[in-house]
């Protein structure tokens, strides 16, 4: 940094987990970071923007020094509310416009349109009509999902018409959560003509991809966009949820230039400028063609202790050098480790957990093992169909990061954790009137 001075950046939704990430950055001594904002206040129950957007203010006009950025790496509120208040304090970000036509999976998908052909058949789902129906011209198998929702809430492979009608009658009942709060964010901006009327309440279906999965990480600096990773998501065996992310991808060099290709386009397209983006893909290795996904606009803080195992330094370090005005170049292959990965050890039945490790169990388990990181999820006495933000089809129990030589190396530390954990819990009945999982 060439100034000397301590900057204060404020992290909305500053979470426990990240902060050891963040103190990595490079000149991290020289920087503050103030927690704008809890993740309970962001993403437990339905969002009150106007609410939340007056405890953020309320903290910064009570900050006693300067305000030097504000940022954040979840997705909404938290991607919308950055370029609201970098606004309103003289903050560096990208538009409010350039965030919607990302967050709101249908309008992303109109612009993606413009720029690229690498995208499936899409529509848009009438949620009052009865009975609703697939949008024109969408076959099955098809996923239909609210045009707003977080890790895959709400969304569902659907192979036919009885899944379908399913589907639609569990996103009808929960679909205003994020959509109702996030149309307060649509009337601050000019729609298109092609978005009149939409909303935040819009039902998307969109054909299923088939192959491989991979995360394209980039910036987007003084309008020019660079892209500084590519990394591959395995999933579980037969299922839609994560197993794990591992950088760096092991595609074919030709197919990692077609990704850096379509994603310089589509972010053009987008406009976005000062910020970070992570754009999700599918290849597949038989046709060769490549699928996009959906655009997230903001890195991928799940990612960020794999890029420090890789290259030696977090991801957060672009969203921190943008918002601070400044280069945010990464380096290549300067960290410890050749590769990295971010395992999701998941539970696929309900279950009433009855023990986690200790803090003190964790550290031993990191100590006892170089290159790994542990976060567990639930606490004891939590039952796993009552924790937030999980996809349709499973619960996370821990997330385990781990750095090694190759990918035999990555699954033994691994398996080492998920057995040294001691994670306990015993089945659960389903609800009554529960229809998940």
């Amino acid at each position: 940094m060439s100034d000397e001075t301590v900057k204060n950046i404020f992290v909305i939704g500053l979470d426990e987990a990240n902060v050891p990430t963040l103190r990595q950055v490079p000149g991290a001594e020289r920087l503050r970071f103030h927690q704008l904002l809890t993740i309970e206040e962001l993403q437990v129950g339905e969002v009150h923007l106007p609410t939340l957007l007056d405890k953020a203010q309320r903290v910064l006009d009570g900050f006693d020094g300067s305000v030097d950025a504000i940022v954040g790496y979840w997705d909404f509120p938290v991607s919308t509310l950055v370029p609201i208040l970098s606004e309103r304090y003289g903050t560096r970000s990208t538009s409010l416009e350039s965030v919607v036509k990302c967050e709101h999976k249908y309008w992303s998908r109109l612009e993606q349109r413009k720029a690229t052909d690498r995208h499936p058949r899409f529509g848009r789902v009438d949620l009052s009509a009865d009975p609703p129906r697939p949008p024109e011209g969408v076959a099955f198998p098809m996923w239909v999902k609210p045009a707003l929702s977080y890790s895959s809430e709400l969304a569902f492979g659907v192979a036919d018409e009885e899944e379908f009608h399913k589907a639609v009658a569990e996103i009808r009942e929960g679909i205003s959560r994020i959509g109702r709060p996030f149309e307060h964010i649509l009337e601050r901006i000019d729609v298109p003509p092609e978005m009149d009327g939409v909303g935040g309440r819009v039902c998307l279906a969109e054909e299923s991809m088939s192959g491989v999965q991979v995360a394209v990480e980039g910036y987007v600096h003084q309008g020019e966009v660079t892209v500084y990773g590519v990394l591959d998501s395995i999933n579980y065996p037969d299922s839609s949820s994560f197993l794990r992310h591992q950088y760096p991808s092991m595609l074919p060099p030709p197919v990692v230039a077609q990704l850096h290709d379509v994603s310089k386009r589509v972010m053009r397209q987008i406009g976005m400028d000062s910020a970070t983006f992570s754009i999700e893909y599918f290849y597949d290795p038989h046709t060769q063609e490549i699928n996009l996904l959906e655009i997230n606009p903001r890195h991928s803080q799940s990612h960020a202790e794999l890029f420090r195992y890789v290259d030696g330094v977090p991801n957060h370090h672009c969203m921190v050098r943008l918002a601070l005005g400044e280069d945010p170049r990464m380096p290549q292959g300067e960290g410890e480790y050749a590769m990295a990965a971010k395992w999701y050890h998941r539970w696929f039945t309900d279950g009433v957990v009855r023990r986690v490790p200790s803090r003190e169990e964790i550290d031993r388990v990191e100590r006892e093992t170089p290159g790994v990181r542990i976060e567990v999820i639930p606490e004891a006495g939590d039952r796993l169909s009552d924790l937030p933000g999980q996809d349709s089809y499973s619960y996370e129990l821990a997330h385990i990061y781990t750095g090694g030589a190759d990918e035999k190396e990555l699954r033994e530390k691994f398996d080492h954790c998920v057995a040294a954990l001691g994670l306990v819990f015993e089945d659960a009945p389903p609800e009554a009137g529960a229809t998940r999982k």
